[in-house]
């Protein structure tokens, strides 16, 4: 059965995302300082990905900004950062965030299947999104309207679920779950060339697309603030391993742009 828009924005209120990557009190300094280090030490590889000093003095647009992890860090890079979340929950601790920091940004209430109704085509020079579209209902919707915002000269930065992927097969067998929180209504996954379609059909060009990440840490350890490689990883070598993240990474890292 077909989940509902409602149904994803009552599971990030009830616990958003990376919300229990301190121990600090949340909207603190201190708690906003380590939810920061332990997202780019556990994903290196978003730092990559998102290129933050890049785009000092351009204007960014945030798919789905979560608690502001890296809405803070384009903001910090010199970016005129603006960033829609459909949690109300997540949107107020990035406001917050933003806040602690000192920095300004136009933070919304919005759904990523509507943007196109909230900003207009060519008003951005990055329109990012790291793990969102593969929660709403209609990846088709959120592509079209993203379609509508950007033009030829507008990047797009886009990570979703990646169907062939140590991740996805660990939670076919019933070892694993797409979220740290049990019962994420939608996560869906996608081959390269879903996605290929996807874009195509949506009237959006792509660059280049690539797996990576594959989480090695033991996760009772990892729960405690504890960051102990699982053996199996950690008796694999380097060259090994950085071959099986691009095969067989969770995270589908696509790079694009308008037409």
């Amino acid at each position: 059965m077909s989940k509902s828009i409602q149904e994803v924005e009552k599971f990030w209120d009830n616990r958003p995302c990376n919300i229990r990557h301190s121990s600090h009190d949340v909207g603190t300094k201190q708690y906003f300082d380590e939810v920061d280090s332990r997202r780019y030490l556990v994903e290196p590889h978003i730092l990559n990905f998102a290129e933050f000093e890049k785009y000092r003095g351009l204007r960014v647009l945030e798919l789905g900004c979560g608690i502001g992890t890296d809405a803070i860090r384009f903001a910090k890079a010199g970016a005129f950062y603006s960033g829609i979340e459909l949690s109300s929950q997540s949107l107020s601790i990035a406001k917050k965030r933003f806040e602690i920091y000192g920095l300004e940004g136009q933070l919304t209430l919005g759904n990523v299947e509507t943007c196109s109704e909230i900003f207009s085509k060519g008003e951005f020079d990055l329109i990012y999104s790291f793990g969102v579209l593969h929660h709403t209902p209609s990846i088709n919707n959120a592509l079209r309207s993203i379609a509508k915002v950007a033009n030829k000269s507008t990047e797009l930065k886009i990570m979703v679920y990646a169907a062939n992927s140590w991740k996805s097969a660990m939670i076919d067998a019933g070892l694993d779950q797409p979220e740290a929180q049990f019962g994420c209504p939608i996560a869906n996954t996608y081959t390269k060339e879903e996605i290929s379609q996807l874009f195509a059909n949506s009237g959006l060009a792509i660059n280049s697309i690539y797996q990576d990440h594959v989480f090695p840490y033991v996760i009772e350890d990892y729960l405690n603030y504890k960051y102990t490689i699982h053996p199996y990883f950690e008796l694999m070598p380097p060259a090994v391993f950085a071959a099986m993240k691009a095969k067989f990474g969770w995270h589908c890292l696509i790079r694009g742009h308008g037409l």
